[in-house]
């Protein structure tokens, strides 16, 4: 194992503490941090946004934000502003958040139930997929949509590249469709799994991608060359989630596996797995720390436990504040 990855495997080792916090009354579908890592949001089975602030490593709520009328999905923060959030709900609304209040500052009503939803890079646009596999492209100042694009296949995640000019869909047949943006023109199809491609995510440093799929496997993409890498296959469940560290060198992944895997994404080799109680369908790496919050589903979906609507921190308290 290359050093670094083997420094960090001790330090994981040693600062294995997982933290939880009550945030919801039932299953937490999506966690995000804000840009400059200082609050971390929650969106909820529950209908509501659950707003926290980062104390060195501790995390301490703000706000709880209602006016959903059903389930959030998934949420997304500004790419460069603190304070602003967005959320896709079912409700067939998006809805922006001021985070230093409780109260919504935008609500934009959509033409499906929405599961799927992110920020451009320049933050000017919101983009919103929904159940029947219309994505909405929202100007994020006029809260006016621009466009809608229906596709033919199944949608699962969306989103752009880092520097805004692709937008990349995940499909139920395993491909990764590529268009370009803002004219949203066919650029690319990859084949990338031979089942359901559920969940992408872009390394910040912008060299790779990774895809996550029905056949349990974790696909690294070289970013500029558009070919697979490398695979992991350490989980046995469709992974559904996956985050990539800060400075671009760790991969967490997950599924209902009951562990949370993490990569060294140059190596592919192991650096530490999350222990997990239940399934684990969020995930996200902090932005300027090894500090990785995540949500797992309810026990047992009956009867209420201590596992329902929490959120959770896993990572290094022996970190410097650099978020501060």
């Amino acid at each position: 194992m290359a050093p670094y990855a083997d420094d960090l495997k001790k330090h994981f080792q040693k600062n294995n503490k997982i933290r939880e916090y009550q945030a919801h009354s039932s299953k937490v579908h999506s966690v995000a941090w804000s840009a400059d890592g200082r609050k971390l949001a929650s969106g909820s089975f529950d209908k509501t946004v659950c707003l926290f602030s980062l104390d060195r490593d501790r995390l301490r709520q703000e706000h709880t934000c209602s006016g959903h009328g059903d389930s959030v999905d998934q949420l997304c923060w500004h790419p460069t502003n603190p304070d602003l959030l967005a959320t896709a709900s079912g409700d067939k609304s998006v809805r922006i958040w001021d985070a230093r209040t409780s109260k919504s500052a935008a609500t934009i009503n959509t033409k499906g139930e929405n599961i799927n939803i992110c920020w451009s890079p320049d933050g000017t646009t919101i983009a919103v997929g929904n159940k029947d596999d219309l994505v909405t492209f929202i100007d994020s100042k006029t809260h006016k949509p621009r466009t809608d694009e229906q596709f033919k296949f199944e949608v699962n995640e969306i989103s752009w590249n880092n520097t805004g000019d692709l937008f990349f869909l995940t499909s139920g047949q395993g491909a990764i469709h590529i268009l370009n943006y803002p004219e949203l023109k066919v650029q690319y199809v990859l084949n990338a799994h031979p089942a359901n491609c559920i969940c992408i995510e872009f390394d910040p440093k912008g060299y790779y991608f990774a895809t996550g799929s029905a056949d349990a496997l974790v696909s690294l993409w070289d970013l500029e060359e558009l070919v697979c890498v490398r695979t992991l296959s350490r989980l046995d469940w469709p992974v559904r989630t996956l985050s990539f560290s800060y400075d671009g060198r760790m991969l967490a992944s997950a599924s209902e596996d009951l562990i949370i895997d993490i990569a060294d994404v140059e190596t592919g080799e192991k650096i530490a797995d999350v222990p997990c109680e239940s399934p684990t369908f969020t995930v996200a790496w902090h932005p300027k720390r090894h500090l990785l919050a995540f949500a797992c589903d309810d026990k047992d979906k009956y009867t209420r436990d201590r596992d329902a609507g929490t959120v959770k921190l896993f990572g290094l308290p022996s970190e410097s504040n650099s978020d501060r």
